[in-house]
């Protein structure tokens, strides 16, 4: 089966496998576990913050973040199409008490910077207050757009003017980076703190890390702990984020490209549309013409081998990540040709 529905269907790598099976361990709740230590110092360096922490999802992660950064009552201005907003289930309300003040996504995943400006709560007693900014890069429900150095760097000056924090989402700003050809790091100076994914394009089975200041990531540990997200032994899982941080990243260049294949090729089947430009890193958007339906396609491609997500009633979406290769992408189009005739 070729799996194309997200980059979270990755299986770990037989290095990962190897040092998950070696792992040093100790009990993480007491700081005890060196692998897990060495991971967090060394995420916390590639991407020029103080300190990191591992935790279970990055879900978890961003409810972390804003349990940190906010309290009950407060606002975190995010987009409408962010998946701190649509798919982590409303916790930062029903967990952290704490309003979303939406802003409408551009179509390259940013947030226009007078919109933010003119969300931002003025002192009130109405009110409740802002506290944060939350952007997400790459941006998933915008076709998997980066957010570019330029967009952040605007961003954080308004949000230095208003003495604002930004969180950024980056389950997937590795993928961000290797698009726009800038190291992580650039993109993720421009936040206050970030939550990145270590299981979707990364490949390990499990964990994300949210990074910020040594005093932040202290009292992040607490949230993760009120959350359930207390470890022990979690070297086992460690030890594949460090394989994933250290031999992934660059390979995140080979699920683009075999994405941009995908799209090329699609977009040339009759009954089908894509948009090549928004075509940036290892997602692609299929539109369907009527009178198909996104469900009856997903199912007749599975027939024939291959899964893809119904995101839409007549939207599809495809990701590229370790373990599709040429051939995969190859036979994904054949099976695409072979339903569309099929009608």
């Amino acid at each position: 089966m070729i799996d194309l529905r997200s980059d979270t269907v990755t299986q770990p790598t037989p290095a990962m496998r190897r040092a998950m099976y070696e792992a040093e361990v100790g009990d993480d709740v007491y700081g005890e576990d060196p692998t897990v230590n060495r991971l967090e110092a060394l995420a916390a360096a590639m991407l020029g913050k103080e300190a990191a922490l591992l935790v279970t999802s990055g879900t978890q992660g961003n409810l972390a973040a804003v349990l940190t950064h906010c309290g009950r009552g407060d606002e975190v201005i995010v987009g409408h199409l962010a998946h701190m907003y649509l798919y982590e289930q409303g916790g930062m309300a029903a967990l952290a008490g704490v309003q979303p003040r939406v802003v409408p996504n551009q179509a390259n995943g940013t947030l226009a910077l007078d919109e933010v400006e003119a969300a931002i709560r003025p002192e009130n007693i109405h009110f409740p207050r802002t506290r944060l900014i939350a952007i997400e890069n790459t941006h998933n429900r915008r076709y998997g757009a980066p957010l570019s150095l330029d967009y952040l760097r605007g961003l954080r000056a308004l949000a230095d003017r208003h003495g604002l924090p930004i969180h950024m989402d980056g389950a997937r700003l590795f993928n961000a980076a290797v698009a726009l050809g800038v190291p992580a790091r650039d993109l993720a100076a421009q936040a206050d703190t970030v939550m990145v994914c270590l299981s979707k394009g990364l490949s390990a089975p499990i964990g994300s890390l949210l990074l910020g200041p040594a005093d932040f990531i202290a009292e992040a540990r607490r949230a993760r702990k009120v959350l359930g997200g207390g470890m022990r032994q979690a070297g086992v899982i460690a030890a594949a984020g460090i394989v994933a941080l250290t031999q992934m990243v660059d390979r995140l260049a080979d699920d683009h490209a075999r994405a941009r294949r995908l799209a090329e090729a699609l977009a040339a089947l009759p009954g089908l549309r894509v948009d090549l430009a928004r075509v940036h890193t290892n997602m692609v958007y299929v539109d369907l013409e009527p009178p198909r339906g996104a469900e009856q396609v997903a199912a007749a491609l599975a027939q024939r081998g291959v899964r893809v997500h119904a995101v839409g009633p007549q939207s599809l979406r495809l990701v590229t990540h370790y373990g599709i290769e040429d051939e995969d992408i190859a036979a994904a189009i054949d099976a695409f040709a072979a339903v569309l005739r099929a009608g």
